[in-house]
């Protein structure tokens, strides 16, 4: 857990960073759906919620499904959302201001181009001896897990779906959406041009997570 969350400011127990990590993985839940994920009671559950309410990290929102009471379903909040790790945002945002400023967008789009290259070239490395695109996914999410992007991905039907449910360039690529078009030509070169890859969320715009379909041409 401690590759996911930086814990200095709150001293939460395993249980609460379990559901804070959880929330982030997998959205708004209830409290009996993490009470069963973490193997304890509903009870429990709620009292680990109450003390994360308490510190404005997570939050209930109440949503009716036909009759009876409505159901609580709990998120992470904003504040919640900073104990994963933003590499290093308010140096980075500052940066990439001053290069706009004093440089230009031209040189911030070689800056951002020359990373684009040396972030391809690492992940190419890393899959040179994977054969299929599965094999190429799993290198790919491990690789962008460690650089804190809590990366997976599934198969649904004839098509993949690659899920990152954390950025931690958020504030730069706010700053700077040259940034999430080079993330993206990244999966192109490295996944290979025997696939299409489109971005379908993205949590620049507001999206809980930044997720990419990918499906082989030759399944169009």
């Amino acid at each position: 857990m401690e590759k996911y969350l930086n814990l200095d400011a709150y001293h939460l127990n395993q249980a609460q960073q379990q559901i804070l990590i959880s929330l982030k993985l997998n959205g708004p839940q209830t409290a009996a759906a993490l009470a069963k994920e973490l193997k304890i009671t509903n009870e429990g559950a709620r009292l680990h919620l109450l003390k994360l309410a308490e510190s404005n990290l997570v939050i209930a929102e109440q949503e009716s499904k036909g009759v009876g009471r409505p159901t609580s379903i709990f998120k992470i909040t904003d504040r919640g959302s900073i104990l994963f790790p933003d590499a290093h945002a308010d140096l980075t945002v500052q940066l990439l201001h001053t290069i706009k400023e004093e440089l230009g967008t031209e040189a911030l789009n070689k800056l951002i181009s020359a990373r684009e290259k040396d972030f391809t070239k690492k992940y190419n490395s890393a899959m040179q001896h994977e054969k299929s695109l599965e094999q190429k996914l799993n290198t790919l999410v491990n690789m962008r897990t460690q650089e804190g992007y809590m990366a997976t991905w599934e198969k649904n039907a004839d098509e993949y779906l690659l899920v990152e449910n954390h950025c931690p360039i958020c504030s730069a690529a706010k700053e700077c959406e040259g940034l999430c078009r080079a993330e993206l030509n990244n999966f192109k070169n490295v996944l290979g041009d025997q696939v299409n890859i489109e971005r379908a969320e993205h949590i620049v715009k507001g999206d809980r997570r930044c997720a990419y379909r990918i499906k082989p041409k030759s399944q169009n």
